[in-house]
């Protein structure tokens, strides 16, 4: 049990740094936050759909099952879009640090969904990330629109990263990922038609973007999503969350090796960046030792 959590925490901590990988795509694609996001939902749709096909899982659910996996598809699609925007209006940096909030979001909501006892350190740990928050505010304050988008898209990834955590306990990853993608492209398109979205320029990409969001829905999608829904059934929803507050840690030094100067702030934010840091570390210290402790004899 020790060997198998073990391996699924180095497991999610690739997984991580390829999501702070996905930060720079998406500043490097040219292309605006929504029709980014349907392309890398359509695209990575379709390439699970060959592993599914290749592996031959059936894609039957009952209906419950199919509106808990329409909820979330929105509320992945909805948070990457409000990810993208955030990165768009602001820096990577920044907003991959707002993203750090999830962990005090998960440790405020889980307790609610799954019936349990608030754990105290959580709670702490939660409030570290707020005060790592703060620096960054204090010398970043000219992106603050950028901020309140990533804090949305912050929410959004800890309510998703919930659902999919009791959705995996009773079906496979690569079919939760499936029909979340599918779902959240079909309402990025109805939101696109309703808004007029769809246009000749909609659909003439530059060859860069092309690959650009090849890499993105393939590795930082296809393979990242269904990795990760599958690490859920040995790690907590907190856990998973909390861990990827490193994503911020992989994305901003990813960030000053493409970017250079662009993307060097004040050192207080990467105080705030270490802060930060501290806490995903002092959160698996203690994962560990309760687990250990868990699984030691008793008498």
């Amino acid at each position: 049990m020790q060997k198998d959590r073990l391996s699924n925490l180095i497991h999610l901590q690739i997984i991580v740094f390829i999501y702070g990988f996905t930060a720079i795509l998406g500043k490097l694609i040219s292309i605006d936050s929504l029709p980014l996001v349907w392309y890398r939902m359509g695209l990575a749709s379709l390439f699970i759909l060959v592993y599914i096909r290749f592996s031959k899982f059936t894609l039957r659910v009952n209906t419950k099952t199919l509106l808990w996996f329409t909820f979330a598809g929105i509320i992945v699609a909805l948070h990457w879009v409000t990810f993208f925007l955030a990165i768009k209006a602001s820096t990577v940096s920044v907003a991959l640090a707002m993203m750090s909030t999830g962990a005090l979001f998960t440790a405020i909501i889980e307790p609610i969904v799954y019936n349990r006892k608030i754990v105290g350190y959580e709670l702490l740990l939660g409030l570290l990330v707020i005060l790592g928050l703060y620096l960054i505010f204090r010398v970043e304050s000219n992106y603050v629109y950028g901020m309140i988008i990533a804090l949305i898209s912050s929410f959004l990834a800890a309510v998703f990263s919930i659902v999919n955590a009791q959705l995996v306990k009773k079906n496979r990853p690569s079919v939760i990922s499936f029909y979340e993608l599918v779902i959240g492209t079909l309402f990025l398109t109805l939101l696109l038609s309703v808004t007029g979205g769809f246009t000749f320029e909609f659909f003439r990409l530059e060859v860069s973007d092309w690959w650009y969001l090849i890499v993105l829905s393939l590795v930082c999608t296809s393979y990242a999503f269904i990795a990760s829904v599958k690490i859920m059934r040995v790690l907590t929803a907190y856990t998973v969350m909390l861990t990827n507050n490193l994503e911020p840690v992989y994305g901003i030094l990813l960030a000053l090796v493409f970017f250079g100067s662009e993307e060097k702030m004040n050192s207080l934010f990467y105080v705030g960046a270490l802060i930060i840091f501290a806490t995903v570390i002092t959160n698996g210290i203690l994962k560990h030792r309760a687990s250990k402790k868990q699984s030691s004899p008793k008498g």
